[in-house]
């Protein structure tokens, strides 16, 4: 497990790289769920999501042998830009495996930043590990791994910092990734705080995992909350959500497109549905007492997906 002084330091191998997001308030927000919500704005971090945290840290800490290599990762669309940005940063070449149906901006996000890549058809995971072996590179896993964890905890930390009153933290939930970490340094720094997981109806695989005691796997994960929509819940990421994880809930699709038009107006943020996972929540009646953050992240935005 990892302990508050492997979280720090992977924060001080960041500084200085990646932002320290802010915290914002909404005080429309605040009335339409008679609640004190802080959003940790992570959207505005390099690339438009947390990701860079933990695919940076990782990359951070390859050997020699494995940056000559180059690197290859698998994403719906966050973790693509996010690993292209952070190679790049590193000055290692990059491999992005993503689903042929990716959002056009994601695609291009992460050749912009310089990657390699490869749009695929049937299962993600398997066409990652086909591409990786093939060509011997150093495979990332996008969330299950523990120095990614570790670079997704430091936004706990930041979090913290700046809000030590914080009760509750509403964390959007994928495949385990940001959660675990963010859930690990909280809860390290505050037992008392708790921790909420949303996470999409259509692609539940950490309700699932919890429920079944050991990591599951979706046949199919769809959502319009596309950064949510993993297939498989991590090894890594599993027993951490287990351990300081207090709840996580489900969400369905019109509360989460909902959700974005909503925050969207209220606060003039770019979100994506990802983003707006913590206020579907709200929206179908989740009531957490006391000053409650949401983290916000995921700005590459599929407008045409929101059926304005």
């Amino acid at each position: 497990m990892p302990t508050l002084e492997d979280i720090r330091q992977a924060a001080s191998e960041l500084e200085g790289r990646i932002h320290r997001t802010p915290v914002l308030t909404s005080s429309a927000l605040n009335e339409r769920f008679a609640a004190d919500l802080v959003l940790k704005a992570e959207l505005f971090q390099k690339t438009g999501s947390f990701k860079v945290r933990g695919l940076l840290a990782k990359l951070l800490r390859l050997t020699a042998e494995e940056r000559r290599r180059g690197v290859v990762t698998v994403s719906a669309g966050n973790a693509a830009g996010a690993l292209a940005w952070a190679a790049r940063d590193a000055g290692v070449p990059a491999t992005v495996v993503m689903a042929a149906t990716a959002v056009p901006a994601k695609i291009d996000a992460a050749r912009g930043y310089g990657a390699t890549v490869e749009l695929v058809e049937g299962d993600l995971m398997a066409q990652y590990e086909r591409i990786r072996d093939d060509r011997q590179l150093t495979g990332v896993h996008p969330f299950d791994d523990e120095d990614v964890i570790l670079g997704h905890a430091g936004l706990g930390l930041e979090l913290l910092a700046d809000r030590p009153d914080l009760d509750t933290v509403l964390v959007p939930v994928g495949g385990g990734g940001l959660i675990s970490g963010v859930a690990t340094a909280v809860k390290l720094l505050k037992p008392a705080i708790r921790v909420i997981g949303i996470e999409p109806e259509q692609a539940d695989v950490v309700s699932r995992s919890l429920a079944a005691g050991v990591p599951q796997k979706l046949l199919t994960a769809r959502s319009i909350a596309d950064g949510l929509a993993a297939p498989v819940c991590g090894t890594r990421n599993l027993p951490l959500i287990q351990r300081y994880v207090d709840e996580v809930v489900r969400v369905s699709e019109d509360a989460l497109l909902e959700a974005t038009r909503l925050v969207m107006s209220r606060t003039k943020l770019a979100l994506e549905p990802a983003a707006a996972a913590p206020f579907a929540a709200l929206l179908e009646d989740l009531r957490p007492e006391g000053v409650t953050a949401a983290v916000v992240s995921g700005g590459n935005l599929d407008v045409a997906k929101l059926r304005f």
